[in-house]
């Protein structure tokens, strides 16, 4: 069976950019993804210099084809469902949904996140068109406009409207039936932000495009797009199946990078810090975790 220096878990920027740092060291590498990026839903891609604007598929598909240039790089389409180290303790055996195996002497943890949305009827529809979660990504294209921020949790309510407060002064902030503090509404007011504890009862629109927002009470407010503050979760337990250490939070404990607690195993991209990140830092993040994978290779092996 072929042994890979190094199975790379997730084709999102942090994976392929570790692949293509890998590949250009002629290291031989298995990239494994299964299609399920965060940002699939995303209609546009921004604040990636050089390809600001571009759609995350065709993001992806430039990249993959880039990877082609480098022979010891292979991308495989796939479900990983567990990785565990070898009885002989030196190498990592990663077993994906169809039964394949594949054997490495690294592995890169790049598998990204999974979002966990405040629970407002249809909202699905509008995610990605004209409701996002990050104003870095999506308020330039909002500004000035008609917006609402969706936050259940009062720590995600300040931060979001402030945020967002940044591109629009025409705001209100749907709590979705959750009470926030007096003086957090009172702060919010005197910005004159609007705000609504009741719950959402339904987002009026036509195809993804918001125009208005229903509340329990039959409220209803012209808005033509928003922000929603989600929960953010790994959509696996591979770090803890090879017994990484962690801090608060899920944050994995690294080094700057990011090789984690545990020998040959480096992880990059969201997945280290359950936190969302652009483009261009999780890409950045790949290239320190490439660095790393090969720069250990070589004091190993010379």
């Amino acid at each position: 069976m072929e042994i890979f220096d190094c199975v790379i878990v997730g084709a999102g920027p942090a994976g392929l950019n570790a692949s293509l740092v890998l590949g250009r060291a002629r290291r031989n590498v298995a990239l494994i993804d299964n299609g399920t990026n965060r940002n699939r839903v995303t209609q546009l891609s921004h604040g990636f210099v050089t390809r600001d604007g571009i759609k995350p598929e065709e993001f992806k598909d430039i990249a993959l084809e880039e990877l082609k240039n480098y022979p010891s790089v292979q991308f495989f389409q796939e479900t990983v469902t567990q990785i565990q180290k070898r009885s002989d303790q030196t190498l990592f055996q990663v077993r994906t949904q169809d039964e394949k195996l594949y054997i490495a002497e690294k592995i890169i943890l790049a598998a990204g996140l999974t979002e966990v949305h405040p629970s407002v009827p249809d909202l699905k529809t509008f995610y990605g068109k004209s409701i996002f979660s990050c104003p870095y990504c999506d308020g330039w294209e909002l500004r000035d406009q008609p917006l609402i921020v969706v936050a259940e949790q009062e720590k995600g309510v300040h931060h979001m409207a402030k945020l967002v407060y940044n591109w629009s002064r025409d705001l209100v902030v749907a709590t979705n039936g959750n009470q926030i503090s007096a003086h957090l509404k009172n702060e919010l007011e005197y910005r004159n932000i609007v705000v609504v504890t009741e719950p959402i009862k339904k987002l009026h629109g036509e195809d993804g495009y918001l125009q208005a927002v229903e509340f329990a009470s039959e409220l209803k407010m012209k808005r033509i797009g928003g922000f929603i503050v989600p929960e953010f979760h790994r959509p696996n337990s591979f770090a803890e199946q090879l017994g990484c250490e962690f801090k608060e939070k899920g944050v994995m404990v690294m080094d700057g990078l990011g090789r984690t607690t545990q020998k040959n195993v480096y992880s990059a991209g969201e997945f280290s810090q359950v936190s969302p990140s652009a483009l261009i830092l999780a890409a950045a993040d790949g290239s320190n975790a490439a660095f790393a994978v090969n720069a250990d290779i070589t004091n190993e092996r010379f």
